[in-house]
């Protein structure tokens, strides 16, 4: 096997992994909303249209803060953690269930402070 496509799959593979483990965002609602993504100093916008996801973020974690609403904790987003925005409110799906949750539905947990 030669060293170029030894790289490559090694390449590849690492790629997989690390956005296996990456956080994601999805916009349920039928409105634009923005995304703060926060991870030490650095901190980027995203403007989410609906349906709109943002994936393989966070892979280490970070903080989100929904429409820079600075009276609100950030949420917590952990590494693996399937978040959706419904009813202007972020949402953890539980990864067995199905992508299109309502809110309210059982299956979410609402979370817009940090766990301690």
């Amino acid at each position: 096997m030669s060293f170029k496509a030894f790289s490559a799959g090694a390449t590849a593979a690492f790629l997989l992994v690390t956005s296996a483990q990456a956080g994601s965002i999805t916009n349920r609602d039928d409105r634009d909303h923005t995304v703060t993504v926060i991870e030490g100093e650095a901190k980027k916008d995203h403007v989410l249209k609906p349906n709109a996801a943002l994936e393989g973020i966070c892979p280490k974690g970070c903080l989100i803060r929904l429409n820079d609403n600075v009276d609100d904790e950030p949420y917590e987003l952990e590494g693996s953690d399937i978040i959706s925005i419904d009813g202007g409110e972020l949402w953890q799906e539980k990864a067995d269930e199905p992508d299109a949750p309502t809110s309210g539905a059982e299956g979410q947990t609402s979370r817009s402070a940090p766990a301690p």
